[in-house]
């Protein structure tokens, strides 16, 4: 039941993630929404996101995971509800931010939870665990495309009716007390925040979580400026990018080494023994295929090399995730809730920086995305100083 409680709250946060995307189409016909107001729609839901991640740590460790999960799914609940009655932008905005609210209170509550029943292999667990992200991230287009129409309205009811189904779940689950009282968690932040290792942490999800929204925002237009059609486009970002996100996401899950890894000999393969190499390598991998992609006009290499940056990425988050964990053991939602909002803030701009600096000019957007690379090199660096700040796990 433990297992399921927070497969279903990651499941359900992979819905959500993908329902601003998916029913922005059909609310910005209804209501006659600008790119303007688009762009602040998305902007609150991001806001709540960080909000929710940076406030929720404390709570976990002073009331447990299972407080965390059932306000989150609340939360969740009435924002899916609400949004299908908005009646114009400001409203939107609102139950967008609502949801923001709501999904970073879940994945910070869930990955505790994850972190808490993994026993000693918290890697492979959070791995395999934000493998159901990805799923819930592909059904809800796939829902509303095919089952139901394009109607937001039905979509908002029915991903309500599944959180509330999770919601019953968590509610009926016995789960791990808390890690320590209010007055304990409080009294160590200070602490927490002063240490260099959470802040590395974060640094390097935030240059991940940019990275990664950065190729989900950009990459089809960056395709079409180099000639390839618009529906070839799409299929690479989603039978290329994400595919590769979910397959590599499962090797991970299963070896603790990313899978372009197994191209190599086994002596070298032993190489990569803990999560702090893992991302390392993950992050060279990153650097490599980011810039490769970047330079072929041929639709079919764009697709294979954007297949491998999808692999490269998977393990980072979750396998940072377990860094964190494990390197904050008696503050670890705190610590969870610090570093996964630093990569609420990198989804927040990355597509402002990359549309700033391509300028509105699609000849431009190729140099704007070499900040993907770019962002990979960073996070070499930043795991290099990890490895003389934390043991090797």
């Amino acid at each position: 039941m433990l297992i399921l409680s927070a497969v279903l709250a990651i499941f359900v946060y992979g819905m959500i993630a993908a329902m601003l995307g998916t029913i922005l189409p059909d609310l910005s016909a209804r209501f006659h929404l600008t790119p303007k107001q688009n762009g602040t729609i998305a902007l609150t839901q991001a806001i709540g996101l960080v909000i929710a991640s940076i406030s929720v740590g404390p709570l976990v460790d002073s009331q447990g995971v299972k407080t965390g999960m059932i306000i989150g799914l609340v939360v969740i609940c009435a924002a899916l509800a609400l949004l299908p009655r908005s009646t114009g932008f400001g409203q939107i905005a609102a139950y967008l931010f609502l949801l923001g609210l709501g999904g970073g209170t879940i994945v910070t509550a869930a990955n505790g939870l994850g972190t808490a029943i993994s026993q000693g292999h918290t890697s492979t667990a959070l791995n395999l665990l934000n493998l159901f992200f990805g799923l819930g991230g592909l059904a809800t287009p796939f829902i509303s495309a095919n089952l139901l129409g394009g109607n937001s309205t039905r979509l908002c009811y029915l991903t309500a009716a599944l959180s509330g189904g999770t919601l019953a779940v968590n509610a009926a689950t016995a789960m791990p007390p808390p890690s320590g009282s209010q007055s304990a968690a409080l009294a160590g932040i200070g602490t927490l925040i002063g240490s260099p290792a959470l802040w590395m942490l974060s640094l390097f999800l935030f240059l991940y979580v940019a990275s990664e929204v950065g190729v989900w925002n950009w990459l089809v237009q960056h395709l079409i400026a180099q000639g390839i059609p618009e529906s070839r486009a799409l299929n690479i970002l989603s039978l290329g990018f994400a595919l590769g996100l979910l397959v590599g996401r499962v090797a991970a899950g299963f070896s603790s080494r990313p899978l372009i890894l197994w191209i190599l000999p086994s002596a070298l393969q032993t190489l990569v023994h803990s999560d702090l190499t893992v991302t390392l390598v993950a992050a060279v991998e990153m650097l490599v295929t980011t810039y490769l992609m970047l330079q072929t006009r041929r639709a079919t290499t764009a697709g294979l090399l954007v297949f491998l940056a999808g692999v490269s990425m998977a393990p980072v988050f979750p396998t940072t995730l377990a860094i964190t964990g494990t390197a904050f053991p008696q503050m670890t939602g705190t610590a969870l809730g610090f570093v996964i909002a630093f990569g609420w803030v990198g989804l927040a701009i990355s597509s402002r920086i990359i549309g700033s600096v391509a300028g509105g000019e699609p000849t431009r957007l190729k140099k704007a995305l070499l900040l993907l690379p770019g962002m990979a090199a960073v996070m070499i660096l930043v795991n290099l100083a990890l490895h003389g700040v934390l043991p090797a796990h």
